[in-house]
This record gives C-alpha cells, sequence and structure tokens, in this order.
C-alpha cells in the first residue's frame, strides 16, 4: 500500500504518492486549453495540487463507443485498456511523473503515447514509469489532443492566429517545456531530456526533429515503429489541403460556420466525424499533423535531410504496421544519422499474431506482468536487458554506456541488433525483407 508525500515547488504544494523508493505524482495539469485553441502553460496552482491519481484522457472516440465489434480495436483494447477505468475531458492536458527517491540531477525520460493521432492515453496498462525510477531516471508521460480536437483545420485559425491545425502537436510542445522549466522543482536534471514514443507518439517525434522549435528541449530521441521519411501518401499534408475534409465534417454536423462547430456538443462533433469517417477513404491523411509554417515549415522529404542533431534509437517488430515500408525507412533512418537500431523480434506468446505492433511496448516498460499474456521467465529477462539499454541511453545517449558486462555491444553502425529470446544469440543483422512482407501479407494486423 502506498503511502503519501508532500512537496513544495515554485509551482506550489503538490501531494503524491510514495512507493519506498520512488514516487508518483499523477494527473499533474500542465497546460489549459479550449477547444480549438492553443494551450496556455500553467505555471502555478493557488491550492495544494492532489497528485495521487490519474487524469481524465483527452475527449476521443473511445469516450463515446469502444467500437469493439471491429477486431484489431477489440484486441488492443484486450491487450493494453481492459480493466481500467478511463475518464475523458475535453481540456485534460495533464502529465505523470515518477521520480526515484532520495536521488537528484537524475535524467528525464518524457514518454508520448501512440494512437493512431485519433485516440490513446498515457497510462494505458502498457505504459508505467515504475521500472525507470526504479533505476534512477525519471519518467513522464503526457496526455495532448488527439482526432478532430487534436488536429482539425479552418481558416478562421489562420486569420486569428496565424497558424492551424497542430493542437496536439502544440500540446506536446507545451509539456516539452513545462518539463524543461519546472523538472528541477522536483530534484531532476533539464538539460538530460530523452523523449520517447511509439506509433504516433513516435511520428510526433519524428516531426520534433524537423523542427528548429524543439532545438535545445531534448538531448537524446527513441522511435518505437516511427521513425523515417514516410512515403509520400502518409506524409503530413499542408494545412490548406485538409480542408474540405473538415468542412464535411463540419456540414454532416449540421453546423454553417467555425463559431456553431465551436461550441457544438463535443458527442455530437464526435457523431459527425464517425460519420463521415464511415463514408471516406482518406481520414488517416486528414487527421494528422500537417505543414503549419509553424512547426512544420516545408515536407518531411525535404525537412528530414536536416534532423536536429541529437542521439537517436529507433526500432521496429518482426509483424509491424507496414512492416516492410516501415523497416525499410527506420533502416535507412538509422544508417543515415547513426541511430542505434533494433529489430524486435519476439513473438507475443497466446496466439498467432507474431511480434505485433507495439509488442514490445511492455518489454521497455517492464510490465509483462500485467498482460493476460503468458510472459515467462525468459520474457522478464529479455525485458530487463531493453530496459537497461533505454537507462543507458537516457543517461549518456550510448545504451552500451556505463558499461555492463550483461548486455551485448550494440553498435549504430547501420545493422540491427536482433533481439530475440536467446540473449546470448544476440546481434547485428540486416533483417529479411521477405520475412516482414510475408509477415504483412500473411497475419497483417492482429485479431
Amino acid at each position: 500500500m502506498s503511502e503519501y508525500t508532500t512537496l513544495t515547488t515554485k509551482l506550489g504544494l503538490i501531494k503524491g504518492l510514495d512507493h519506498g523508493t520512488y514516487h508518483s505524482f499523477l494527473g499533474i495539469p500542465f497546460a489549459t486549453a479550449g477547444r480549438f485553441e492553443y494551450g496556455k502553460t500553467i505555471d502555478r496552482w493557488e491550492e495544494p495540487l492532489d497528485a495521487t491519481s490519474f487524469g481524465p484522457a483527452v475527449t476521443q472516440y473511445r469516450t463515446f463507443q469502444d467500437h469493439l465489434d471491429i477486431p484489431e480495436r477489440r484486441f488492443y483494447y484486450n491487450e493494453f485498456r481492459q480493466g481500467i477505468d478511463f475518464t475523458y475531458q475535453e481540456d485534460s492536458l495533464n502529465l505523470n511523473l515518477f521520480t526515484p527517491k532520495n536521488q537528484t540531477n537524475c535524467p528525464v525520460i518524457v514518454f508520448i503515447h501512440g494512437g493512431g493521432f485519433n485516440s490513446g492515453s498515457c497510462y494505458d496498462s502498457a505504459i508505467q514509469g515504475d521500472e525507470y525510477a526504479k533505476r534512477g531516471l525519471v519518467f513522464v508521460s503526457i496526455q495532448y489532443r488527439v482526432g478532430p480536437l487534436g488536429y482539425f483545420t479552418h481558416e478562421s485559425l489562420k486569420k486569428e492566429y496565424g497558424r492551424e491545425g497542430n493542437f496536439g502537436v502544440d500540446d506536446q510542445f507545451l509539456a516539452l517545456t513545462w518539463v524543461k522549466t519546472h523538472i528541477a522543482d522536483f530534484g531532476e536534471d533539464p538539460d538530460n531530456i530523452t523523449v520517447m514514443g511509439q506509433s504516433a507518439g513516435a511520428i510526433s517525434i519524428q516531426l520534433m526533429c524537423l523542427s528548429e522549435k524543439w532545438k535545445g528541449l531534448f538531448r537524446h530521441a527513441i522511435m518505437m515503429s516511427g521513425a523515417g521519411a514516410f512515403p509520400s501518401f502518409a506524409q503530413p499534408r499542408p494545412a490548406q489541403n485538409t480542408h474540405e475534409y473538415w468542412m464535411d465534417v463540419m456540414a454532416t454536423a449540421g453546423c454553417k460556420s467555425f463559431e456553431e462547430f465551436k461550441v457544438l456538443d463535443v458527442e455530437k462533433l464526435f457523431e459527425a466525424w464517425e460519420k463521415v469517417r464511415s463514408r471516406r477513404k482518406d481520414n488517416t491523411y486528414n487527421t494528422m499533423p500537417v505543414i503549419d509554417g509553424y512547426y512544420l515549415t516545408d515536407t518531411v522529404s525535404n525537412l528530414i535531410q536536416h534532423p536536429l542533431p541529437v542521439d537517436y534509437m529507433v526500432g521496429y517488430t518482426n509483424n509491424d504496421m507496414y512492416a516492410p515500408i516501415l523497416a525499410h525507412i527506420s533502416n535507412r533512418f538509422s544508417k543515415e544519422n547513426g541511430a542505434y537500431l533494433y529489430y524486435f523480434d519476439i513473438d507475443a506468446p497466446g496466439d498467432g499474431n507474431k511480434a505485433f505492433h507495439s509488442a514490445d511496448i511492455r518489454y521497455l516498460f517492464g510490465t509483462l506482468s500485467a498482460s493476460h499474456r503468458p510472459y515467462d521467465r525468459t520474457d522478464q529477462e529479455v525485458s530487463h536487458r531493453m530496459l537497461d539499454y533505454v537507462v543507458n541511453f537516457a543517461t549518456t545517449g550510448n545504451p552500451n554506456l556505463p558499461k555492463n558486462t550483461s548486455l551485448p555491444d550494440w553498435s549504430n553502425q547501420g545493422k540491427a541488433l536482433h533481439i530475440t529470446r536467446d540473449i546470448k544469440s544476440w546481434k547485428h543483422i540486416r533483417p529479411s525483407f521477405f520475412t516482414l512482407t510475408r509477415n504483412w501479407l500473411k497475419i497483417g494486423d492482429p485479431k
């Protein structure tokens, strides 16, 4: 049973949980934002802040319907969300901190969750910061706006702000800025921050690395299933190119103006979006970050030629989403930028989905025991090794330092570290394009 702890910071008094060797402070509001408005950072709370439970997730389609009749959504629900009582709220920009006890000036990891830019939360059962805090790191996970609340565009926004869309991107920027500004209040190192993300979270980090706006906010970057220059059909589009899509959503909702849509009941807003999603095939391209001239000033294909000079770790799985494409772009990015690349080749036990998209998350967070799958002692040992690599990387920018003789040496010379259940056999390879393609075509999305 956790005890309580209190801490006096420049932000105000905060109450968290004492887990013996580490503390957690949950649901801390880092910014506030109205619908289709860019957020404002919260730098002070007047009353003592109770940070002993997770805050609400941002309103998304799951708020109203989990769509469990769709196989892949049922799969991920069972995998990561079953048994968790989520709450949702429009203005819910909050973050969670896990900090080592009686240690100071520790490296910091800020994690950005996935969810295809239209769903997700920073406290799914796989995403917890306990193991990193036990190993002497600070772990931060953040909520950010998704779906129409995160990526709606309209000419009225351009007139008011000089930019449009990318509310979710802006939330991430405010969160990183908040951590950079305030993490020292918790006794930790604001100059040694690692951003870490999976899927849409990894893509978000890739976009961060293509913009001078983010320069100086982090030193290292870890991208799980989402590094590299994506094919042109899946890259951010100019904001104005998405106007027609959102006008369709507004018309479906019965709104004749931006002003009406901005104050529309949120459930009706999502009902209209669901109707549009059911009849259109271009939803993915219109509900993601856009080229806004602010965070993204050019195409990804052009910007990726000169990413920020930070340390990189990237990886993908044997049955990842668009596996052969993701492998190709990750391999190329790794080779061109000296990234530490891993190929996760451990099939998830319990079914035939192999190492599905996100199968590596629990290993990298040490949360295998929270899964319904029959993971065993070997899986736990692999997880410990992967955690050690990340801790070393977040500390120094090199997963091999400080030297740990139990870890196979990991090179950043263009080949992938092949992660299997046999730790002693880990070596560097170029994963088989045939195998990745076969998995992708034969097995596809998890069921």
